[in-house]
């Protein structure tokens, strides 16, 4: 499964979903997601695009893939080998990969105003960037 993909099974007696039809989830009576079907398979199921919006919001960010031969899970921060963190995404080209950040020898003091502020200014966390570069993952902490 895709991470930018989402892929839902589902039974549409009376309907004949295309590829580009608007698709929405209901979240709950005051909360809506709207995508579009990006593919039909031939058992009827459908394929939706998605984005971080829609994983967040069916709490289906933790998904596992392989990483060098073994199951990792993906979208999950976790105590870091080389540095202070690591986390396992897919990038654009789908491949899975494992971006490191966060100096092991700092503790984070984001309790503090000022210092929250001057780091989300230093990084630009306004505009993270992608979720497979380490700044997205370390705006996020901040």
């Amino acid at each position: 499964m895709k991470i930018d993909e989402l892929l839902l099974e589902s039974e549409l007696p009376d309907l004949d979903p295309q590829v580009g039809d608007y698709f929405d989830i209901e979240i709950n009576e005051e909360e809506m997601i709207s995508t579009y079907i990006e593919s039909v398979l031939e058992d009827g199921s459908i394929v939706l695009a998605g984005d971080d919006s829609i994983v967040e919001a069916l709490d289906l960010s933790i998904l596992e893939a392989k990483y060098q031969g073994r199951e990792v899970p993906l979208g999950k921060r976790m105590q870091g080998d080389v540095k202070k963190f690591k986390v396992y995404v897919k990038n654009a080209k789908g491949n899975v990969v494992k971006v490191n950040f966060g100096d092991p020898n700092m503790r984070i003091k984001k309790s503090n105003p000022k210092r929250r502020k001057s780091f989300r200014a230093r990084h630009n966390c306004a505009n993270p960037g992608p979720r497979w570069k380490a700044r997205y993952w370390s705006c996020r902490a901040w």
